[in-house]
């Protein structure tokens, strides 16, 4: 049972960073670098780490995600790069696959009239979880971005807006050379901290 006298947390410490509490090095490993090699990426690994984000808790298992993907050096790459801000293009085009996390708006039952999914960004943000820490568990990376024209992504990536909604872009790659990037990308392409605890989880009620 829950005590006032809690115990002293057991911090972890991976990837030059340290949790407040014990928690699996898997979520220290994993960080959203711009720097990438630029080498192909075997469409099975995109698979294994496009499946992880299918496993994905979501309401009534509705499982509202879609991915929408191009890998470098492809007919579609150009197109779905060309959507992405321009600064977002300066680093992005070394990645290996470029990746879409579109959400379904509705959800779909068979033999019954489609209704709103409250929860479809919700549970597209847990696929994205999933996918970005089986990026990082098969030695690749990956980096969520919103820096793209939201309005001209519906046409690009044939998304009918009233259904569905696009939700970030996604680069995947091997993590390359700081020293590919210029200033200031360079001199912050290091795992990020993270706030403790104690400022985003309150019991009973949310506290400015």
């Amino acid at each position: 049972m829950p005590t006032s006298e809690s115990a002293s947390p057991v911090p972890t410490t991976a990837n030059g960073r340290t949790s407040e509490h014990n928690v699996d090095p898997m979520f220290l490993e994993r960080w959203s670098p711009r720097a990438f090699t630029g080498e192909s990426m075997p469409n099975a690994d995109l698979m294994t780490i496009l499946e992880a984000g299918g496993w994905a808790p979501s309401a009534f298992n509705g499982q509202p995600w879609r991915f929408v993907y191009a890998h470098r050096d492809t007919p579609d790459w150009d197109r779905l790069l060309d959507v992405l801000i321009p600064f977002n293009q300066t680093w992005v085009k070394s990645a290996s696959v470029l990746v879409y996390l579109v959400s379904d708006r509705m959800r779909r039952v068979e033999g019954k009239p489609s209704a709103p999914n409250y929860s479809h960004s919700f549970d597209a943000g847990a696929a994205w979880a999933n996918l970005a820490l089986q990026t990082s568990l098969s030695g690749w990376a990956a980096h969520g971005m919103v820096g793209f024209d939201i309005p001209r992504s519906y046409e690009v990536l044939g998304v009918d807006e009233a259904e569905f909604r696009v939700e970030a872009a996604i680069a995947i790659g091997r993590a390359g050379d700081p020293g590919l990037l210029d200033e200031p990308l360079r001199s912050r392409e290091v795992p990020s901290p993270r706030n403790p605890v104690s400022s985003f989880a309150f019991e009973g009620r949310l506290k400015a």
